[in-house]
């Protein structure tokens, strides 16, 4: 959550189960979480959504309107705004944010995804080497990319959701 919104999980309360006979990991959760500051989310992760493919979808709504991304169609972001007729967002287009325009690697129309999404993560890693070996501080546009603390923080997650789905209580704090 953290990544997307630069929110701190505060407490969560989560319902994990394992539906697929022998599965040993749960392959089924939701969960419910609060936030640092008062926002609310819903997180729900399933292997067992009979008919998607691989349907990851984020959506941030918030007093101003909703942002919306499908991995299914990468290159585009809905922007839903309270005050107005929704906008579809795609890659590569010159209005974009800095962030944006240097996280696409293709131009505009080619498809793009996946794969490419591991090159930014090389390219920031290789961007900060380079700083780091200049004695420069890197770009922090440029050195974009997750750092130990980031997959700490996700295995913490993991760890809370775990001790929140067996717990009978209703919130655990992070």
């Amino acid at each position: 959550m953290a990544t997307v919104t630069g929110l701190e999980v505060e407490s969560l309360c989560a319902d994990l189960s394992a539906l697929v006979p022998g599965r040993m990991l749960d392959d089924d959760g939701s969960l419910l979480l609060r936030f640092k500051g008062g926002a609310r989310g819903v997180l729900i992760a399933s292997q067992i959504s009979t008919g998607l493919e691989n349907d990851l979808r984020l959506r941030v709504s918030g007093t101003l309107g909703t942002l919306e991304w499908h991995q299914e169609q990468p290159s585009q972001l809905l922007h839903l705004p309270h005050d107005g007729p929704k906008r579809v967002l795609t890659r590569g287009a010159p209005w974009l944010c800095e962030a944006a325009q240097r996280a696409s690697r293709l131009p505009a129309g080619h498809p793009e995804g996946f794969i490419e999404a591991f090159a930014n993560v090389y390219a920031g890693v290789a961007a900060d080497i380079r700083a780091r070996l200049a004695g420069q501080p890197a770009d922090p546009l440029a050195a974009d990319y997750p750092r130990v603390e980031d997959g700490a923080r996700g295995v913490r997650f993991i760890e809370r959701t775990v001790a929140s789905a067996k717990s009978e209580l209703k919130w655990t704090p992070w």
